[in-house]
């Protein structure tokens, strides 16, 4: 199953008359105009970072260009993550393509590595036993995982929270070391391709880092960037699931209520939508994962009425109680491991 098959009706259920009336309401059709418009800004965003980089030279004030780097690099990765939806294209092979471009090449991000992972998270979202962005590798998110974290996991998770942020500054760096593990897996689908995009990618940034600066400014740069890189993806994908209720093999939900009671909306206007993506209406996102991002904002009036109607909890907060419930949650789950 792809990322783009989790939105299909179940005819009769509770989530098939909400896809009804988002259907109705044209909100599933593509807008080629709007990702025409994003793609043109996030790529002249993208280039005229580097520009600016060739132009500020062998200077200290490649700090900030570190920084505004960092967020072009961030805006490539979301429009990856719409690739992957297929809220582009409808054309599979097309997506892939551009995904393997967009992810692999420009910003070191394996695309067939992160689109299965991504896959397995919608479809179980926050589940202990499927879900593998809350499987116990460094962080535990479970007073279960807690009871049986072990080595590197059992020792972090006690002070979680307070690790939270300062762990967020590896995750460039992690996501990049992930795409090159998953190169190792027969599984992976163009392996060579998505092999050799990924090195070039690594040539051609740390050659232009290089030939530009100095050894020692080099490496600070490059510190910067994917310390503010990890920081800024991880604040967008962490306040939509981190806090809410952990799925274990006892709980039987329908698909309408697995994905709104494990997923959050963040309030905000129109800047955070563009600074998220449209990730900040996660549960319209996750119900509706082919969706164009454009069209979530829409949408959020729809999905809150209808779960209000069934009685199904339907969680919206602002930017930063989100980020509160999510590290509340991670030091209330990691209390077993401190008082052991």
């Amino acid at each position: 199953m792809s990322v783009v098959d989790l939105d299909r009706p179940q005819r009769g259920s509770d989530f098939a008359r909400l896809s009804r009336q988002i259907a109705e309401a044209g909100l599933l059709e593509r807008r080629p105009g709007y990702y025409a418009l994003r793609i043109g800004l996030v790529a002249a965003l993208f280039a005229g970072s580097w520009a600016v980089f060739a132009v500020v030279g062998d200077s200290w004030w490649q700090i900030p260009v570190a920084v505004l780097l960092a967020v072009a690099f961030a805006q490539v990765t979301l429009l990856a993550h719409d690739l992957a939806h297929g809220q582009i294209s409808r054309s599979r092979r097309t997506g892939r393509i551009a995904g393997l471009l967009v992810g692999n090449l420009a910003v070191g991000l394996s695309y067939g590595w992160w689109m299965d992972k991504h896959t397995r998270h919608h479809a179980n979202p926050n589940h202990e036993d499927h879900d593998p962005d809350v499987a116990p590798d460094v962080l535990i998110w479970s007073r279960g995982q807690a009871e049986t974290a072990r080595g590197l996991a059992r020792f972090v998770g006690r002070w979680q929270a307070w690790l939270f942020f300062p762990l967020l500054t590896l995750e460039g760096i992690n996501l990049k070391v992930s795409s090159f593990r998953a190169l190792r897996r027969p599984s992976l689908k163009n392996r060579a391709a998505e092999g050799l995009l990924l090195v070039a990618h690594v040539l051609v940034y740390a050659g232009a880092l290089f030939l530009v600066l100095p050894p020692g400014k080099a490496l600070v740069f490059l510190l910067v960037h994917q310390a503010c890189y990890g920081v800024y993806l991880g604040c967008t994908f962490a306040p939509n699931h981190k806090g809410m209720p952990v799925l274990t093999a006892e709980d039987e939900l329908d698909f309408l209520r697995r994905q709104v009671l494990t997923s959050r909306n963040v309030t905000g206007g129109l800047l955070l939508d563009v600074a998220l993506g449209g990730l900040n209406h996660q549960i319209e996102h996750h119900l509706f994962p082919g969706m164009p991002s454009v069209n979530l904002r829409r949408a959020r009036p729809i999905v809150r009425d209808y779960c209000r109607s069934l009685g199904v909890e339907y969680a919206e907060c602002g930017l930063f109680a989100s980020w509160s419930q999510a590290l509340r949650h991670l030091h209330d789950v990691g209390r077993p491991l401190r008082r052991a």
